[in-house]
């Protein structure tokens, strides 16, 4: 008699790039371009990554191993619909045949972008939700500047929608990275706000990625290990930006959690802040920031094993003491991280007026990333979170 079919409710996938880690990654881009097929690269990138010399360094890279490079440097942080458009017209009109990205996440997250419009077609905004991609995009490699975003190694890509004044999740297999050059030393040029607003990012991906409703116990590792490399060496790089073995702890962090919350995908925390990154063209990570200790107020009861462990991550006592005392202690210990950071004030100080928060839920309610969240949550439910976080 045959056996019934599998529980799907408890299959998991997980996807990843090719990852090269390492002092010196970024000046084989050269070489992997090559392997992965690409003769004529459109470099994407943005002017601040310019002005530290890093875009240069990997055009020349390239150039050494005899490929042609057009650069379009046209992003701006949280990129726009428009700028993907114009960049895959940029990319047509030089006849490129892969991608090359440098930068932190707006620069990877809109060549991704870039790469579907030039293989499928349509604007970019058609394509929001989970696995809308049709065909591949073609070849990208990413050399990641920042280490929080985790967009060389996710199935994620964030585009803001200029006409409604919100970002946009772009959620598919199709669009993880072939390769990511991981050098630890672009690190070093990141300013003081960059630094603490990718960490926290970094940290509010395995947090989120440990309670995810759609969770393993491979992501569950790779969180865990990523939260307790925030919390040893985040503040070490604010305080010595130039300790390589600090940025280097935090680039493994930010691969972690991004492989992690790539699998598991993420919760409120990443919904309201995409809400609230598009209506006010806010920082992402300083978003998070000033929004995860409330979340993990709403959701605590709904997952307490799993916030015991996030608790214990970050050098917290959990095992067998009250509940209400491990919430307490790990909201004040997250909130306590970003002060740390420099990362002070409220959602009021990122200029968020109580007027704006119903909006802001309703957009949050239509992102991707809550359906995973641990509790579920409608519209009064978020607009409580954005009033506390206020």
């Amino acid at each position: 008699m045959p056996q019934s079919g599998p529980d799907l409710r408890e299959i998991r996938k997980f996807v990843a790039p090719e990852i090269v880690l390492g002092a010196g990654a970024s000046m084989l881009a050269g070489q992997y371009a090559w392997n992965l097929g690409i003769r004529r690269a459109l470099l994407v990138s943005d002017p601040g990554v310019a002005e530290a010399g890093w875009t240069a360094l990997v055009a020349q890279s390239l150039r050494d191993a005899d490929l042609d490079v057009s650069i379009f440097e046209g992003v701006n942080a949280n990129p726009r619909d428009s700028q993907v458009m114009a960049g895959a017209e940029a990319y047509r009109a030089e006849r490129c045949d892969g991608l090359v990205a440098v930068g932190g996440g707006s620069p990877m997250d809109a060549a991704k972008g870039i790469g579907i419009i030039v293989t499928n077609g349509r604007h970019i905004l058609e394509y929001e939700g989970v696995d809308r991609i049709e065909v591949p995009i073609p070849p990208l490699l990413c050399v990641p500047t920042t280490a929080g975003s985790s967009a060389d190694v996710s199935q994620f890509a964030i585009i803001n929608d200029t006409a409604r004044h919100v970002k946009i999740a772009i959620v598919s297999r199709a669009m993880v990275p072939d390769a990511s050059l991981v050098d630890p030393r672009t690190l070093t040029t990141m300013p003081a706000i960059v630094t603490a607003g990718t960490g926290i990012d970094a940290l509010t991906h395995a947090v989120e990625a440990v309670v995810s409703s759609a969770s393993s116990s491979l992501t569950d590792l790779l969180a865990i290990d990523a939260i307790g490399l925030v919390r040893r060496h985040l503040p070490r790089c604010l305080e010595a930006p130039d300790d390589v073995e600090a940025r280097s702890a935090m680039a493994r962090a930010s691969l972690l959690a991004g492989m992690a919350f790539s699998n598991a995908i993420l919760g409120a925390t990443h919904a309201l802040a995409h809400g609230i990154g598009g209506l006010l063209d806010a920082p992402h990570g300083v978003c998070n920031a000033l929004l995860i200790d409330h979340v993990v107020r709403y959701n605590f009861s709904t997952a307490r094993e799993r916030y015991f462990r996030v608790a214990e991550a970050l050098g917290l006592e959990a095992r067998g003491r009250p509940s209400g005392d491990v919430e307490k202690e790990l909201a004040t210990a997250l909130h306590e991280l970003r002060r740390r950071a420099g990362i002070e004030g409220t959602l009021a100080t990122l200029g968020v007026g109580r007027s704006d928060i119903p909006l802001i839920a309703r957009h949050a309610l239509a992102d991707v990333c809550l359906a995973t969240n641990p509790r579920p949550a409608d519209q009064r439910d978020l607009e409580v979170i954005l009033e506390e976080a206020l």
